[in-house]
């Protein structure tokens, strides 16, 4: 009888995973359906493009770092080109030259991003590690060069440019309204996303996971490393194909930028930062990585230097990336551990944020003495009206970061003590439940 039950409550426990799943992916296709409908200015619904298209390569793009270890410094060339054969054939249905749905052209992106990789994978999957990703790199400072030196198919520095609301048009849909756009990127978006993660449940996908963290001994089972590495980066190409294809619609135009390094390090950069480990954490960097250049950028010309510094404090505190801190603390909250925290996270969110005001409005006055020293030495920041050419501006802001940061760390000291105190608690209790 008790081994009845015992095998009962296996059963219930093993289902919970898939409740578990079926529940994210509604929520997350929830999510998608109703945020254009919250907000409702034509920007938002830009910006909402723009984060679906991201989503799709981020995470095409984890397919190689998370999955594969495969550190590539050439990602921009495959959705790039994608975008640049996704724009051709749009001109093509334009020019009733080819019978395509407008629905269907980041499908030819796709295929583009694909046979691209087919002919130049095998040659970058031969090595792995650091020749690996040189060898990306190399390849993507080519296809950058040649695109300025083939105007007739890159169009030069100009890039080419084209109209999404051609051909047919059922239902009355013709993608003009952004919104319409936006919910075609969005169907892709979790189709694509369903699709990734269903390649990390394969057998390809297990042993691409296999060969990140031991090839000799998938060698030494009857396995060919390259061989896995190859395939994978080809499904990888394909999916940052449709993403290239998604932001031509979206854009109308393509430029030499979608294929050069800096779009590459942009796609590294963010899938780092929201958590490689995990399959949801390039989704979190693929959000992060349009509120970076699209909102901060307006507020701050030292956009990119306050985005260094948080990559820099990333790789030294959280290696693991946002996805991971959001991980702990869930793991927290599911022993019921959390509450006793929240005390302490306030106190290093305001410590935090006054040393971050004060070193803020230093970067702000330094790049203003730099940048629009013609307009003047008055400049705003967070509401308060700085001079930059007076010391005794200087000296406050330097006290304000000082200050900040002592108290920071105090307050950090006792949450690590608090923290620690945690975890203990947690490896007690697992204990517990093991000797039940």
């Amino acid at each position: 009888m008790s081994a009845i039950l015992h095998s009962s409550s296996v059963q219930r426990r093993s289902s919970f995973p898939s409740r578990g799943r079926v529940l994210v992916w509604s929520l997350f296709a929830l999510v998608i359906a109703v945020a254009p409908l919250v907000f409702t200015s034509s920007l938002s619904h830009t910006i909402l493009s723009q984060m679906g298209v991201a989503i799709i390569v981020c995470l095409s793009y984890n397919m190689l770092l998370g999955q594969g270890g495969m550190l590539s410094f050439g990602h921009a060339v495959y959705s790039g080109l994608g975008a640049f054969i996704a724009m051709h054939a749009l001109n093509a249905v334009t020019k009733g030259s080819l019978s395509l749905p407008v629905s269907l052209i980041p499908l030819a992106g796709g295929l583009a991003g694909l046979v691209t990789a087919l002919i130049l994978g095998w040659v970058t999957t031969k090595k792995s590690a650091t020749t690996f990703a040189m060898i990306t790199l190399g390849i993507g400072e080519l296809v950058w060069a040649m695109s300025l030196m083939f105007p007739e198919f890159f169009g030069g520095e100009g890039g080419i440019s084209g109209n999404r609301v051609t051909g047919p048009k059922p239902l009355g849909i013709t993608f003009g309204p952004q919104i319409q756009l936006y919910y075609l990127i969005a169907l892709y978006t979790f189709v694509c996303t369903g699709l990734m993660f269903a390649f990390t449940r394969t057998p390809l996908g297990r042993m691409l996971n296999a060969v990140r963290d031991n090839p000799e001994r998938v060698e030494f089972v009857g396995y060919d490393t390259q061989k896995v590495r190859y395939l994978s980066f080809v499904i990888a190409a394909f999916f940052a194909g449709i993403s290239g294809g998604l932001a031509a619609l979206n854009f109308e135009i393509v430029t030499s930028e979608v294929v050069s390094g800096y779009r590459s390090g942009a796609y590294l950069l963010f899938t780092f930062l929201g958590g490689a480990t995990f399959f949801f954490g390039p989704i979190i960097g693929a959000v992060l990585m349009v509120l970076a250049f699209v909102l901060l950028s307006e507020f701050t010309k030292a956009w990119l230097l306050y985005l260094g510094l948080v990559f820099l404090f990333m790789v030294m505190f959280a290696p693991g990336g946002f996805a991971s801190l959001v991980m702990m603390n869930v793991r927290v909250a599911a022993f019921g551990r959390l509450k006793p925290l929240l005390g302490h996270y306030a106190a290093l969110l305001v410590t935090g944020l006054i040393a971050f005001a004060g070193a803020a409005a230093m970067i702000e006055m330094l790049y203003h003495l730099q940048l629009d020293a013609a307009l003047g030495s008055q400049l705003h920041f967070m509401g308060l009206q700085l001079n930059a050419a007076a010391p005794a501006t200087w000296g406050a802001t330097a006290a304000v970061t000082l200050v900040g940061l002592g108290v920071f760390e105090w307050a950090r000291r006792r949450f690590a003590v608090k923290w620690g105190d945690t975890q203990e608690s947690i490896e007690l209790e697992i204990k517990r439940r093991e000797a039940l």
